[in-house]
């Protein structure tokens, strides 16, 4: 089908405005050319560590080579003896189930009670919130004999509930305080609209506030997951049984006076990091959306 000439002029002028638009874009890249600079600074520092501790797995114990400098031959014995021994294994699934437990105290008991601060606007909320915060500021490593001796008097250490009961507790108040600053962005007319529909609280929070809690409960999942995964102090102490070691435990029995065999320390750090990558790289997508939506509301 042929075009009329006055297609051919409105056809042409488009073009025009398209290649001037791709024109103006690149110029616009170019001009920015710091920003990506910046960007791939950072990156570097940030991959920096990943690369060290990969290139440290894969070199021998007699490799005496600077830890910057790539392997040659590559050695792929420490995987295998870390693996053959089977206490990494048993450190990921140790860190996994309390790391999955406190997560699952924290976001239920840490959202219900956000509603209930963010919703109450009272002098014993502001009250509450403000020791919430406050709890925020100690810093855990100060009361560790006060709760090393309490947990010990109820039988507590090296086992999966007095980890779970005392990581939660360091965890929810900022946990509380996410949830409360995203609950309040919600307007109050969508609880009113459904109390007057009938609903109790509780069919309220169910119903109308947790769907809209997705991309704050993702961040907390990631945020309070690795910082759960990775915890070593209170580890330590309290899970005194070889069969109760998480990952970061079973990290450090490669580390003793007399040796340190820095390749199979690194080889257990690698194959422990692997939960964590493949978590966020199914969460990503949430877990931005939720910087987002924060951003904008706040």
């Amino acid at each position: 089908m042929s075009m009329t000439k006055e297609e051919k002029k409105e056809y042409k002028k488009k073009l025009k405005q398209m290649n001037r638009g791709e024109v103006e874009h690149y110029k616009f890249q170019k001009k920015d050319w710091w920003k990506y600079l910046i960007a791939l600074g950072l990156l570097f520092i940030y991959l920096f560590p990943f690369y060290i501790i990969i290139n440290v797995s894969l070199k021998s114990f007699a490799d005496t080579t600077s830890r910057i400098q790539f392997p040659n031959p590559i050695y792929w014995e420490n995987f295998r003896k870390v693996i053959e021994a089977g206490d990494v294994f048993v450190g990921i699934k140790n860190s996994m189930i309390i790391t999955v437990f406190v997560l699952l105290v924290e976001i239920i008991l840490g959202c219900m009670a956000a509603y209930a601060l963010a919703r109450n606007q009272s002098k014993l909320n502001e009250v509450v919130r403000s020791l919430i915060m406050s709890v925020m500021m100690i810093t855990p490593l100060t009361i560790l004999v006060g709760v090393y001796s309490t947990m010990s008097k109820i039988n507590a250490t090296s086992t999966y509930w007095g980890m779970v009961l005392l990581l939660s507790s360091f965890g929810l108040p900022l946990v509380i305080f996410l949830y409360t600053n995203f609950i309040s962005s919600i307007p109050v007319a969508l609880d009113e609209a459904a109390a007057i529909d009938g609903a109790t609280n509780l069919q309220i929070f169910f119903r109308i506030i947790l769907p809209q809690l997705k991309s704050v409960t993702i961040t907390v999942i990631i945020l309070q997951g690795v910082s759960v995964w990775n915890e070593y102090t209170y580890s330590y102490y309290f899970l005194q049984k070889t069969e109760m070691r998480t990952i970061t435990l079973v990290i450090k029995t490669f580390f003793s006076a007399v040796s340190n065999d820095y390749g199979a320390a690194a080889a257990t750090a690698v194959i422990g990091m692997a939960p964590l990558i493949i978590l966020y790289l199914f969460l990503q997508k949430y877990f931005i959306q939720g910087q987002v939506d924060s951003a904008i509301k706040s």
